[in-house]
């Protein structure tokens, strides 16, 4: 739950630069692969994290001024990368502009429930890393790269002389 917007924004900025570099290790190829029945695709799952920013600010009364759709369409790597920077960078610009403090303890109705705003964001943040875990994984049977978030990748720590942690 956050209490101060300039928290939450100093969180979003590191969050959403780990989601865009994420993406970029992706193909356009890549994204319509499906490696299982029950499993979504890159190209689903990087489209719903970035139609849950607009989705989800949507229920606060904020607008992000995306693309309106809510499943994958076909984008390509580029156009999702492009897509996800913009609506990143204008949901920090529209909380900054809109909302104080006071603000994130207002509550919404999100999915049946009452939010406080400030829990709404931080849901948007787990909500993001969330699926960022499901991509790695796919990304990793596909054998794309995968980038270091919270921690090294195994990849790094071969590149420090080290032997990655079993």
């Amino acid at each position: 739950m956050y209490y101060h917007i300039k928290d939450f924004v100093i969180d979003w900025e590191y969050e959403s630069e780990s989601t865009l570099k994420l993406f970029r290790n992706l193909n356009d190829q890549s994204l319509t692969k499906q490696v299982h029945t029950n499993v979504r695709n890159l190209g689903y799952l990087s489209w719903h994290i970035i139609h849950t920013i607009q989705e989800m600010m949507a229920r606060t009364g904020l607008k992000i001024d995306i693309k309106e759709q809510q499943n994958y369409n076909g984008e390509s790597t580029i156009e999702l990368c492009e897509i996800y920077s913009l609506g990143s960078r204008l949901l920090a610009e529209s909380i900054l502009k809109n909302w104080t403090d006071a603000d994130l303890g207002k509550e919404d109705e999100m999915y049946g429930e009452m939010w406080k705003r400030g829990m709404t964001l931080s849901i948007l943040i787990r909500h993001q890393a969330h699926h960022r875990a499901e991509m790695v994984v796919l990304m990793r049977m596909l054998s794309l790269p995968v980038t270091s978030i919270y921690g090294p990748v195994k990849e790094e720590w071969a590149q420090w002389g080290m032997e990655a942690m079993r």
